[in-house]
C-alpha cells in the first residue's frame, strides 16, 4: 500500500507503508474532519485545529484562535467531541481525550498563527541553516517580515542597524514566539 497525499500534502510518496500506519493516517484524517465539523457546529469560526496527537488510547487535540483560545472554547470542543466519539465508538469505550491550546512555547505551524502574533518577538529557523530572532512585523500572503538588529564592523567600531528580513512561509523549518517579561 502506498500513501500519496493527506489533505493535499505529500506524506510518504512512493514508499511502502505498513497497513497499520495507513490506518492511523486514516483515523487522523477522520478525526481532523470531525473536529472541523465540530468547530463549525459550535460557531467557533475563529478557532482552528493546530495539531492532533494519538498514543494508544490517548487523544490530544491542540487548538488556536484568532481572538485567543480560552478554557471555555476548549471545554465546548471537548464535550462535543466526546459525545460524538462515545456515540460512534471510533476509539472504543476506553480513551483519554485532552483538548487544549497549542501553548505559549509551542512551534507555530500554520500561517494563520503568524498574523495573530504580529508585534511579538519571534525566533525562526529557515532555509539552509539560517536563523533569525526579531520582531514579527507583517504577514502578507505567504511572506513573513521580521525586523531584527544587525551589527557590522565599520572601521574599528561596531555599528548597529535595524533590517527587515522577508521569509517565505514554506522555507520555515521551525518558529516560536518568545515571551518577554519587560
Amino acid at each position: 500500500m502506498y500513501i500519496c497525499s493527506v489533505k493535499g500534502e505529500d506524506v510518504l510518496r512512493g514508499h511502502r507503508v505498513p497497513f497499520f500506519i495507513v490506518f492511523i493516517f486514516m483515523q487522523l484524517i477522520e478525526l481532523e474532519n470531525l473536529i472541523e465539523k465540530g468547530l463549525e457546529e459550535l460557531s467557533l469560526e475563529d478557532t482552528y485545529l493546530v495539531n492532533i496527537k494519538t498514543n494508544n488510547n490517548k487523544i490530544e487535540i491542540f487548538l488556536d484562535s484568532d481572538t485567543g483560545i480560552d478554557f471555555l472554547k476548549c471545554q465546548k470542543v471537548s464535550r462535543w467531541l466526546e459525545a460524538v466519539l462515545d456515540e460512534n465508538k471510533a476509539f472504543g469505550d476506553n480513551y483519554i481525550l485532552e483538548v487544549s491550546s497549542s501553548g505559549v512555547g509551542s512551534h507555530l505551524k500554520l500561517l494563520r498563527q503568524y498574523t495573530k502574533n504580529i508585534g511579538r518577538i519571534i525566533d525562526i529557523k529557515y532555509g539552509e541553516n539560517q536563523h533569525i530572532k526579531g520582531t514579527l512585523k507583517a504577514v502578507v500572503d505567504d511572506i513573513i517580515s521580521v525586523e531584527h538588529e544587525v551589527t557590522r564592523k565599520v572601521g574599528k567600531k561596531n555599528v548597529k542597524s535595524v533590517e527587515t528580513e522577508q521569509i517565505k512561509f514554506e522555507e520555515i523549518i521551525e518558529s516560536k514566539i518568545k515571551i518577554s517579561f519587560n
